[in-house]
């Protein structure tokens, strides 16, 4: 006992020490716990290869850009009629016509029968001798003139070099005198043609058109040029265009054209 009490305090000491001992002893295992740890962590997580991910599911992405591919084909006019409304007109006897095309009345009604072709021909009928010097009968037809007195063919009488103003000029004469097979005319605009006897010259130069319009009023305008002046539908039309297969329309009312086609 008196060892004790002499030497409790070095006993008390050494137990601490050895405490202290013991804790840096179980630190270092902790310590190197923590390091294995955090190897296996590093060679485990860190660099270790994950599962590849599976493919991305873009099927709806694909059938949102198909359908942008393929847009609706929305038609707001032919069939609900919601930006276009079917239109109702009344005609001259009074009834009500359904409008579905835009062609059951006004121009788009009205059909081109028949378009024929307007020639200015020249021809050589015969031949003068009795004077000083030979005279030949030359007759022009100008079936596109605008009045009605122009389009009857007109004879005309010239010797060579003769001039005839604002049509030619007999330049010469093959073949006989008293009966020759052909002449050379300088025409008014500087060309040179010859003139068959036996084959005039022919040149379209021009087209009239038969209109017919079988709606409230039935109008049949056959021999119609260009100029003339149509009224149906509640409006009047002047012809501005004769083509071979197409006929120009202008509206007085709106100044719009319309095209009325020829199908043979």
């Amino acid at each position: 006992m008196d060892f004790i009490k002499k030497h409790y305090e070095k006993m008390i000491l050494g137990l601490v020490l050895i405490g202290l001992v013991g804790v840096l002893v179980l630190m270092w295992f902790v310590i190197m716990a923590d390091k294995q740890k955090m190897e296996d962590f590093k060679n485990n997580v860190v660099h270790s290869k994950g599962k590849p991910l599976p493919d991305l599911d873009l099927s709806r992405q694909d059938a949102v850009l198909n359908r942008l591919k393929q847009p609706y084909q929305l038609d707001f006019s032919a069939t609900n009629k919601l930006f276009n409304p079917v239109q109702w007109r009344r005609g001259p006897d009074g009834k009500l016509i359904k409008l579905n095309t835009g062609r059951e009345m006004g121009p788009g009604a009205a059909v081109v029968t028949k378009i024929t072709p307007l020639y200015y021909v020249i021809s050589l009928n015969s031949a003068d001798t009795n004077g000083i010097a030979p005279r030949y009968k030359i007759t022009v037809e100008h079936q596109a003139a605008p009045a009605q007195s122009q389009r009857r063919p007109q004879a005309h009488y010239a010797s060579v070099n003769d001039k005839i103003p604002g049509l030619f000029t007999l330049q010469g004469v093959t073949g006989p005198v008293e009966d020759p097979t052909s002449i050379v005319l300088k025409m008014a605009d500087g060309q040179t043609m010859t003139v068959e006897k036996d084959k005039p010259h022919r040149v379209v130069e021009g087209y009239s058109a038969d209109i017919r319009y079988d709606v409230g009023e039935k109008i049949n305008a056959p021999g119609q040029r260009i100029g003339d002046h149509l009224s149906f539908a509640g409006d009047d039309y002047n012809i501005i265009a004769i083509e071979q297969n197409r006929v120009v329309l202008l509206a007085q009312s709106n100044q719009k054209q319309y095209i009325l086609p020829y199908r043979p």
